[in-house]
């Protein structure tokens, strides 16, 4: 497993600039023990956070007596306790984003498909050549789930590739559709129509399990699902069952309901559907932000003038 991982935090800032006697510990392993984590992060006063890999619940935090801040990449981190965070003392702050990433990944796993490039690479590699038809993505129907910052440039790129783009939230308004290039339709006629379909809304009690049995039964057999959002947003048993049985074409997903991902678990043997290790945000000009923000703000709060303030102690 080692192999697996990235061990880059320490290229992304320069933490010569922490004061003499400060010195920076980076792991590069998910620990799922409490007992263990604990024991591993038990010592230290300062604590970065990449994202949501690693929960901070008030069961953990009432558990480091010794941790005073607690810095996430981003500047909304659900996996954290805010109520504890103040509860104990703990000040919790975050970092910029950059947010172009997810929504490029979104569209490289609507091409994917579209043109057969994995299996199509998978075949030259074993010495064949070509294996099928892809699909034109001009013409074709984009359903998109949640037009904000990210579904927004989503649909921008479906335009430029002259990709009909639908969409519907919630919230979602005739005019604010226009704007976005996208025609406001209801769930169920966006799920019928789209030809591929991507999840950009956040995690709420609102949008869990949105893409459930019933939502997947109304895509065609032709068509295909992006999650690159939440992983509970979409039911994954009922999106299992509708791949195996050939219900719809295929599916990308970039997040899942346990990560990473067990090495058993069933989503790595089924042949139409896609997967990345949820590398939407994963790219070099969004660890820069994020680490050298994460130096900023412990340096901030080492002179006693904290910034990017989440949660105050």
């Amino acid at each position: 497993m080692e192999k697996m991982r990235q061990k880059v935090a320490r290229e992304f800032a320069d933490w010569s600039r922490l004061p003499d006697g400060v010195e920076p510990t980076f792991f590069h392993d998910t620990i799922k023990d409490m007992d263990a984590l604990v024991a591993r992060l038990h010592p230290f006063e300062v604590i970065g956070a990449m994202r949501e890999r690693t929960p901070f619940p008030r069961a953990l935090i009432e558990r480091l007596p010794n941790l005073r801040l607690l810095v996430t990449t981003g500047m909304r981190n659900q996996s954290i306790d805010m109520a504890a965070a103040r509860d104990n003392d703990v000040l919790v702050c975050g970092t910029g984003a950059v947010a172009h990433g997810t929504a490029e990944l979104a569209f490289g796993l609507i091409l994917a498909p579209a043109r057969n490039l994995t299996v199509e690479n998978r075949s030259v590699r074993e010495g064949g050549w070509q294996v099928g038809v892809s699909r034109d993505l001009r013409g074709a129907t984009l359903g998109i789930i949640g037009l904000g910052r990210l579904g927004s440039q989503v649909a921008a790129m479906g335009r430029a590739f002259g990709m009909e783009i639908l969409a519907w939230s919630q919230n979602l308004t005739e005019e604010r559709a226009a704007e976005a290039g996208a025609t406001l339709v209801s769930k169920e006629e966006l799920l019928r129509r789209a030809d591929f379909v991507t999840v950009h809304q956040l995690l709420s009690d609102r949008s869990r399990g949105l893409i459930d049995a019933a939502a997947i039964a109304c895509m065609r057999p032709t068509s295909y699902l992006v999650n690159t959002s939440r992983a509970p947003i979409v039911d994954t048993a009922a999106l299992v069952a509708a791949l195996k049985e050939k219900r719809i074409a295929g599916a990308a997903l970039n997040v899942y309901d346990t990560e990473p991902l067990p090495a058993d678990d069933p989503l790595r043997r089924i042949d139409n559907l896609l997967l990345t290790p949820h590398i939407g945000y994963v790219t070099r000009r969004t660890y820069k932000v994020f680490y050298g923000e994460m130096l900023e703000d412990i340096l901030a709060w080492l002179d006693g003038a904290p910034v990017r303030v989440i949660a105050p102690a």
